[in-house]
C-alpha cells in the first residue's frame, strides 16, 4: 500500500534538504551587503528637462501677488504670501528663496543627476545653479541652508513570494520583484518659497519624494517626482505635486542661472 506523508513529514524533509545544501555551501560564502549605487534597480543618473504638465501658469511665469490657489496655506500663511516683496529679498540676498528644496524641482529646469560616491547621489539643477546631495546613510550636515539635509532610500516593491512556510524560514530569499523607487526624505531646510510669488514654507517643514523612472513606447524615458510637504507653520495640510522630467542623450541646452526673485 502507497504511504502519502503528511504535511509535517513533508516539511522535515524540506528542512534536511536545504540543510544539508547549505553545508555542502549550496549557498556560498556570506556576501557584504551591496552599496546603495550596487543595490539601485533603476538608473536616475544623466540629463533631465522638464515637462510642465501641470500648474503651468504658476511655474512658467511668477504669479502675482496673493494668487495661492491649489496650496492649502493656513491663517499664518496667507498672511506671509500676502506680504511677499521680492525687493526685499533682493536686498536681503534671499532671492535663492525660491529656489530651496520645496520648491526647487517645480521650477522649469534641466537636471544633472550623478552619483557623488557609492553612496551619494548629487542632483544639480541649471535654474539657480543648485545642488541636492541624497545620503544612503545617516549624516551629520548640520543643514540650515536652501537644500537641507536629504535622506535617500531604495523603495522596492514586495515580493511576489515569500520565504517562509509554515512559520519556518528556508533560507531562499525570493528573487527581487522587478521596478522601484528612489525615496528621498529632507528636513532641515531654510525657510523658502514653494512658489516664486512668496507662497511660503517653514524651517520645520518635511520633504518626501518619490523618483520614478519609466522607459515608455517610442524609446522616450520619463522621471515623475512625487511630493509631499508637510509644514507645521503654514499648512494647514500636506501639499502634494508630480513633477515630470524627460531624459536627455546629451547635455544639450543646460544652462546654468542665478536665482531671480521675481
Amino acid at each position: 500500500m502507497r504511504v502519502v506523508p503528511n504535511r509535517a513529514s513533508a516539511v522535515l524533509i524540506l528542512v534536511f534538504s536545504i540543510s544539508s545544501y547549505a553545508q555542502r555551501g549550496g549557498r556560498g560564502a556570506p556576501q557584504p551587503p551591496a552599496t546603495p549605487r550596487a543595490a539601485a534597480r533603476i538608473d536616475i543618473t544623466g540629463y533631465w528637462v522638464s515637462l510642465v504638465t501641470e500648474d503651468w501658469r504658476y511655474r512658467q511665469f511668477t504669479p502675482p501677488k496673493g494668487d495661492y490657489q491649489s496650496v492649502p496655506l493656513n491663517q499664518a500663511g496667507r498672511k506671509a504670501a500676502d506680504a511677499w516683496d521680492p525687493a526685499k529679498d533682493e536686498a536681503a540676498g534671499e532671492q535663492c528663496k525660491a529656489y530651496g528644496a520645496a520648491g526647487l524641482m517645480r521650477m522649469p529646469t534641466r537636471l544633472h543627476i550623478t552619483w557623488q560616491d557609492e553612496r551619494s547621489l548629487k542632483l544639480e539643477t541649471d535654474a539657480g545653479t543648485q545642488t541636492r546631495i541624497f545620503h544612503f546613510e545617516p549624516t551629520q550636515a548640520p543643514g540650515g541652508d536652501w537644500q537641507g539635509v536629504s535622506i535617500a532610500s531604495w523603495d522596492y516593491p514586495r515580493p511576489p513570494v515569500y520565504s517562509s512556510f509554515g512559520g519556518l524560514d528556508f533560507g531562499f530569499p525570493p528573487p527581487p520583484a522587478p521596478g522601484g523607487s528612489l525615496k528621498v526624505i529632507t528636513t532641515k531646510m531654510r525657510p523658502g518659497y514653494l512658489r516664486k510669488n512668496g507662497v511660503p514654507y517653514g524651517s520645520a517643514t518635511v520633504m518626501t519624494e518619490y523618483f520614478d523612472r519609466f522607459d515608455v513606447p517610442g524609446g522616450e524615458t520619463l522621471l515623475l517626482v512625487s511630493t509631499e510637504v508637510v509644514d507645521p507653520e503654514y499648512l494647514a495640510q500636506p501639499f502634494w505635486t508630480s513633477t515630470h522630467f524627460r531624459k536627455q542623450n546629451d547635455s544639450s541646452g543646460w544652462t546654468p542661472a542665478p536665482c531671480l526673485s521675481k
